[in-house]
């Protein structure tokens, strides 16, 4: 009798640095389920997002491929419904695939190949959100600014904690109803959270599980304006730095929360790991942990994600499966888009073959079963969402990180021994091997000046469409009738969150003219 094919539990939390978890060295933050995880699974230590901004690496990471290559700029660029994804190819081998939470899917096609959303979606999946480069570098489409950072700290309630419940509630669910469907057919189920994104707001009850006096400040201080390089010279102006003041307190409370955030989501992992063991289902699931990409937590100044740094662009990386790969950690790096080959090649116990098109990721299998010499050992990512001027691009060898940033600044940093990212090598001739071959990767089949003009026209359209039909259809799949009520629709993401914060807190104003 055949082995049975391993169902697969796919986690995904939203805005984790992999820097701020304990699995990858930090001392403070108390997740003890996904220590768990990493401690009877494989860790893997660099693994990035292929672009820092949620849609597009949601989107990708299902594909398998490169965001510009599928069209995929910002957070309204549409993901298209003739593209086949994971979901897809497994139903192709009769798994039952089904979600519960947060895709950030944009387009008519919020399933792309899922059989089943078990709740709606927390973000509008229209053109609302769309960049325009026309407007110069402070368009700010979900008008977010530093006012978040600045009402951090603890609540009784928020709109992330109502969200993330019924995530947490209906995953659970899934997993009981799967457990006792009348079929023996494997499943797929993802559950996608949508913290700890900004704002920095958490109950009391994960509040209190940090002394204030311990968190502790960033470690690399706001970087002089006149010595960011270009694309955080752009973030500065489009997350409105220049109108607020930013103080230690305000950073003190930011970390507090968004480590009481992560520990909220830690204990929603361990109840869905509770509910596999208790269901039975634990020894034949694989388990998989990830995030779409990082949160920057004030690291040289700078907030929420958007570029290429450690802490916006590594994520966090566990596959948990004892059965049949032992407990490791890998050095070398990955992406996101290695998922979906990943996910394949272990669905059907050999490697997948019968892809529609020509993927650029690559399976993780090899890997998790000790095999790690035919890894690339590179990741790659690319920018054109918030905050940007023009296309980025960003590519990760060994321990070698290099930045090409709109044509405008390249930075080459050696991340083994300057992990802070504070001793760019771009342009010593000490270094120019290394930096001639990262380039000529960031170039291999990217070509800037085409894409600065099909994004900018990309742009032109997506925003004449959304204002002619004036926000409507939002797409997004409806579960409860007030859904459209409780969640962000057409109106800025931090506006509608903060207004859903209870107790209630007034926004912070800009302390300087706009």
């Amino acid at each position: 009798m055949a082995e049975k094919k391993p169902n697969i539990l796919f986690i995904m939390a939203d805005q984790m640095a992999a820097p701020a978890l304990p699995i990858y060295g930090n001392s403070k933050v108390i997740a003890p389920n996904m220590e768990r995880l990493a401690s009877e699974g494989v860790v893997f230590e660099n693994a990035y997002c292929n672009l820092p901004m949620c849609a597009p690496s949601r989107a990708s990471l299902h594909v398998g491929q490169l965001p510009f290559s599928l069209g995929l700029y910002d957070n309204a660029s549409t993901f298209g419904a003739d593209v086949p994804t994971f979901a897809h190819y497994l139903r192709s081998m009769d798994y039952r695939v089904e979600m519960s939470g947060k895709m950030h899917f944009v387009g008519p096609d919020q399933l792309h190949g899922y059989t089943k959303r078990h709740t709606t979606e927390i973000y509008p999946a229209n053109f609302g959100w769309t960049v325009d480069w026309s407007k110069g570098r402070e368009y700010r489409p979900t008008n977010l600014t530093m006012a978040p950072i600045i009402e951090s700290g603890s609540c009784i309630r928020t709109m992330q904690m109502d969200y993330d419940d019924e995530v947490a509630y209906y995953g659970n669910q899934a997993l009981y109803d799967l457990a006792r469907a009348p079929d023996d057919n494997p499943f797929m189920l993802t559950v996608s959270f949508t913290q700890p994104h900004s704002p920095f707001v958490i109950s009391q009850e994960y509040w209190d599980l940090y002394n204030h006096d311990d968190i502790e400040l960033p470690a690399v201080p706001e970087i002089p304006l006149d010595d960011k390089d270009h694309l955080s010279r752009n973030l500065h102006y489009c997350q409105a730095r220049h109108l607020f003041t930013v103080t230690d307190d305000h950073r003190r409370n930011a970390r507090h929360a968004y480590y009481g955030m992560i520990s909220y989501i830690d204990a929603k992992i361990g109840a869905l790991l509770d509910t596999l063991e208790k269901t039975g289902l634990a020894e034949n699931t694989i388990v998989v942990f990830t995030a779409d990409h990082g949160e920057m937590m004030g690291e040289r100044g700078m907030w929420y994600k958007q570029h290429f740094f450690e802490w916006a662009a590594r994520v966090p990386l566990v596959v948990h499966f004892p059965k049949r790969w032992k407990a490791a950690r890998v050095k070398q790096n990955t992406s996101l888009i290695d998922l979906m080959p990943t996910f394949l090649d272990a669905a059907q116990g050999s490697p997948f073959e019968n892809y529609l098109d020509d993927i650029d990721g690559r399976s993780l299998v090899p890997a998790l079963e000790g095999d790690t010499s035919g890894m690339s050992d590179v990741a790659i990512s690319e920018f054109a969402a918030d905050g940007s001027t023009g296309p980025s691009r960003m590519v990760k060898k060994g321990s070698w990180k290099y930045m090409w940033l709109e044509g405008q600044d390249t930075l080459l940093y050696n991340v083994e021994e300057d992990p802070r990212e504070l001793d760019n090598k771009s342009g010593d001739p000490a270094y120019a091997a290394i930096e001639t071959e990262l380039a000529a990767i960031a170039m291999d089949d990217w070509d800037p000046d085409y894409y600065f003009e099909e994004i900018a026209l990309c742009q032109q359209r997506r925003l004449m469409i959304h204002k002619v039909t004036e926000g409507d259809p939002t797409y997004v799949n409806i579960v409860r009738g007030d859904d459209d009520q409780r969640y962000i629709r057409n109106a800025g993401a931090a506006d509608t969150k903060a207004r859903a914060r209870l107790p209630y807190v007034a926004p912070a104003q800009p302390d300087k003219a706009d």
